[in-house]
């Protein structure tokens, strides 16, 4: 299977918890045994890969061994599964008490979900990345713990921007602008920056050039697509493409296609993520090129974050004492590490990420962790924005950049 994130829309999160489908359960579901001494926790979780079961078993094999009296009954589905799973399970009464899905928010509105802080020793909680500890939290109270990270940087052909007279990868917009352009006049077929404004991810590049330069697209509360803090990030994308900078037909150009023509040394520059280093060594193992921060308007740092979460149901409160000692064994970093490095995804504490420092491959992205934004998926209207910018955002290779801002936020207004 194909390791991405996979992240459920905010408004199938939020619907969960009142669709009625027939019920299924783990099996059992009681605290205690026959003896009344044993406490049981169900586990729900995706399958990233082929490895994930095997992953898991490995550490439930670990945590049961070091806890004598817990037992772990985990159940593996498919992603595309994962959804009916457990709005069934909720629907009949038998909710995991753990599960590793996508966003939190209608099961905090429907009062499902513990304040992990309650179930997570204080240790195990100031070890998360800060900034994904926010995405997963709802009016102050964190309702999940971040899981696996993913981030975005730029990937560089090197030979190329020496071919070009570029002297360094660029930090701001106008050091990518000049670098771009100069690779675009090599020729060739050859551009110098990959735009991808197709459907499969515009709102992805939106958020790397409407972010980079200082705009948002909301909060829990607010969507806010067309604010004068996103259009400078929109004028520099037009900017780019009027300028020759870009491939051909940005508008309708996806991203894994183009980054497949960056692998085969045709595009000077363009924003990838952690898996592209594995598809440049399967694809093209002598290609120069090196990672870097994305740049933005000022040079600050910024990426875009993305993470799946952990988050545990109110069945049982007897099972509070379990739940912690699960999640402070899971986040260790001798235990979490080796299972976030298989699966191939960022780790999303301080420690996990300090163990993985010197993987060169990985310190580009994991420098820029500390720094990530997210999109709003607590918002009720994120599903609704996402699909806006993928069927509307690629206009902006023949409109303006303001008139393509206000049609995406009259489409998200609209519902």
């Amino acid at each position: 299977m194909k390791k991405t994130l996979r992240i459920a829309t905010g408004a199938a999160a939020v619907a969960v918890a009142s669709l009625v489908l027939a019920g299924c359960g783990f099996g059992g579901g009681s605290s205690d045994d026959a003896s009344g001494s044993a406490t049981t926790l169900n586990l729900l979780v995706p399958s990233y890969s082929d490895q994930t079961q095997g992953l898991w078993e490995t550490v439930i094999d670990g945590f049961e061994k070091a806890n004598p009296g817990i037992t772990v009954n985990l159940e593996v589905q498919s992603w595309d599964n994962l959804d009916s799973v457990i709005t069934t399970k909720v629907q009949g009464g038998e909710a995991p008490d753990i599960y590793n899905g996508g966003p939190f928010a209608g099961f905090a509105a429907d009062d499902l979900l513990y304040n992990v802080e309650d179930v997570t020793s204080p240790d195990t909680f100031s070890d998360f990345q800060d900034s994904f500890i926010k995405n997963e939290q709802l009016k102050g109270t964190t309702y999940a713990l971040p899981f696996i990270a993913s981030a975005r940087a730029l990937f560089v052909n090197n030979a190329l921007l020496a071919k070009a007279g570029v002297a360094e990868a660029p930090k701001t917009w106008d050091e990518l602008l000049d670098a771009a352009v100069k690779i675009s006049a090599l020729g060739d077929g050859i551009a110098g920056y990959g735009m991808p404004l197709g459907s499969e991810e515009a709102q992805a590049e939106a958020a790397v050039w409407l972010w980079g330069g200082g705009g948002t697209f909301g909060d829990e509360s607010e969507i806010t697509v067309d604010t004068p803090a996103n259009l400078p990030g929109a004028e520099q994308i037009k900017k780019m493409i009027d300028a020759g900078a870009t491939q051909a037909d940005p508008g309708s150009t996806d991203r894994s296609p183009l980054m497949d023509i960056f692998i085969q040394g045709k595009i000077g520059m363009q924003v990838g993520l952690p898996p592209t280093v594995g598809q440049i060594a399967k694809g093209n193992p002598a290609l120069d090129y090196s990672i870097v921060p994305i740049p933005t308007k000022d040079g600050k740092p910024f990426t875009l974050g993305v993470a799946d979460q952990l988050m545990a149901f109110k069945n049982d409160d007897t099972k509070k004492e379990a739940i912690t000692k699960f999640f402070d064994y899971f986040y260790s970093a001798d235990v979490y590490v080796p299972w976030v490095k298989a699966e191939g995804f960022l780790p999303v504490t301080k420690s996990g990420a300090d163990q993985l420092g010197s993987d060169e491959n990985l310190k580009p992205f994991l420098d820029v962790l500390p720094d990530a934004q997210f999109y709003p998926s607590t918002n009720p209207k994120w599903s609704a924005t996402d699909g806006a910018f993928k069927s509307l955002f690629g206009q902006i290779q023949t409109k303006s950049a303001q008139d393509v801002l206000t049609e995406i936020q009259t489409q998200v207004n609209a519902g």
